[in-house]
């Protein structure tokens, strides 16, 4: 199927074209510019009053979390997820997965999220949501180990995530990819690390992690290994593969040396690290030693919400203000972490920017709103004066899954409805 998007504001590597016309093909950009293309199309849409984005990557996150949306507010990490996450995750059933990220799909699609990178339990469910609903996702089952005896040969949550790999990984047409995936230094033993590390190696996965997230995290390792979360990843061979480290508030200079040295991949969650009260990640100098720097939400119940355009303006307002630099983080550049960045960090190189040759994965944002006038500078409008509410359209591939407060390709009442009664089930009201 061809699609032309006309008379748009179009943000692209090359510039803001205003009065725009965007063609696809398929799945793919054809073309981009200020001119209409030749030829018919199949559908043309106007969008006139409409600033045309890269669809946001939100780089980490716990989608089925949205069903522990409130849960232990106001606790500390530590306390939040042993006291009060972990109680909840586990009366958790497959059903209730499924439920829980039908509705963080929803709530992802309509701010303009074209792809998440997801770390939870039970990822079949999620898997099949994907597939049917049209968005992409690299998707993994999360390796812990308790015992600190315990081999990766012995390791059950290792057996799931190779099966989910077999299962999984390149399908629908390479919309869902799978990951490795160690949890955390805390949640694992290094046997079961090395050998995660190793399969990884071996199958050409890339890897998904939490990382020097809390103080606490960060010095109990040093005092039980006698290195930090980032040295311990690397001695065990993590870092030899394509790796998202996510949060990285607690690394040390050296940590940061490290993670550019292998090409790690840094996810920023703001929210959730303030709102947690662990601090938040030094993103201005990771960004200027080379480190590729992404944006997540985290989960529902750390956030509370998977909004990715919140993401962005407290990613720029926040190190702005610390450091007392009103250029320091400039809006584009926070911009292309939430987009081509965190492509990148899923190894999607295809998609990411609005240009010929790159996968149609894009979001629309209707400028008829009085905070978005006048309209004098793309990239801030979009950063630091653009809501979710804003969102009018949301195409990945090249296929519109949500328009104008309608989602296309999943029943809005039907997902509302089982997450209200999954919740029941969890909490009993």
């Amino acid at each position: 199927m061809t699609v032309l998007l006309k008379n748009a504001c179009v943000y692209t590597p090359q510039g803001v074209i205003e009065g725009g016309y965007v063609a696809v093909d398929g799945a793919v950009i054809v073309s981009v510019g200020a001119e209409r293309p030749e030829g018919a199309f199949d559908c043309e849409k106007d969008m006139s009053g409409k600033l045309l984005l890269p669809g946001l990557v939100n780089a980490h996150t716990h989608a089925a979390m949205t069903l522990l949306r409130g849960v232990g507010t106001d606790l500390p990490l530590q306390k939040w997820l042993f006291d009060s996450v972990f109680p909840v995750e586990g009366r958790m059933t497959a059903e209730d997965i499924r439920a829980g990220t039908a509705l963080a799909l929803l709530e992802m699609l309509a701010c303009g999220t074209t792809s998440f990178s997801d770390m939870y339990f039970f990822p079949w469910e999620a898997a099949e949501l994907v597939r049917e609903c049209g968005i992409k996702a690299n998707l993994c089952y999360p390796v812990q180990a308790f015992d600190p005896a315990e081999t990766y040969e012995k390791n059950e949550s290792a057996r799931k995530l190779e099966r989910f790999y077999h299962d999984w990984h390149n399908a629908a047409g390479g919309r869902i990819r799978v990951d490795g995936c160690l949890h955390a230094e805390y949640t694992c033993n290094p046997h079961v690390a090395a050998g995660t590390a190793a399969w990884c190696r071996q199958n050409g996965a890339r890897m998904h992690i939490h990382l020097s997230e809390t103080k606490s995290e960060h010095d109990t390792c040093i005092e039980k290994y006698g290195k930090t979360p980032a040295q311990w990843m690397n001695d065990l061979g993590v870092f030899e593969v394509p790796c998202a480290a996510a949060h990285c508030v607690w690394v040390t200079e050296a940590d940061r040396t490290l993670l550019r040295q292998k090409g790690v991949s840094v996810v920023h969650n703001p929210t959730s690290n303030m709102k947690l009260g662990s601090g938040f990640a030094p993103v201005p100098e990771l960004l200027a030693e080379g480190v590729n720097v992404a944006l997540g939400t985290d989960g529902a119940a750390s956030n509370n919400n998977l909004n990715m355009l919140e993401e962005l303006h407290l990613a720029a307002i926040l190190h702005n203000g610390y450091h007392r630099d009103a250029a320091l983080l400039p809006a584009g550049q926070v911009l292309e972490m939430a987009t081509v960045n965190g492509a990148r960090l899923q190894g999607r190189d295809d998609t990411g920017t609005i240009e010929v040759g790159k996968r149609a994965d894009i979001m629309a944002i209707d400028l008829s709103a009085p905070h978005l006038c006048p309209h004098l500078d793309t990239a801030g409008l979009a950063v630091y004066s653009a809501q979710a509410a804003d969102v009018c359209m949301t195409m990945v591939d090249g296929r519109v899954l949500y328009e104008n407060g309608e989602f296309l390709t999943l029943d809005k009442e039907r997902v509302l409805y089982e997450a209200r009664a999954a919740a029941k089930r969890l909490y009993g009201a």
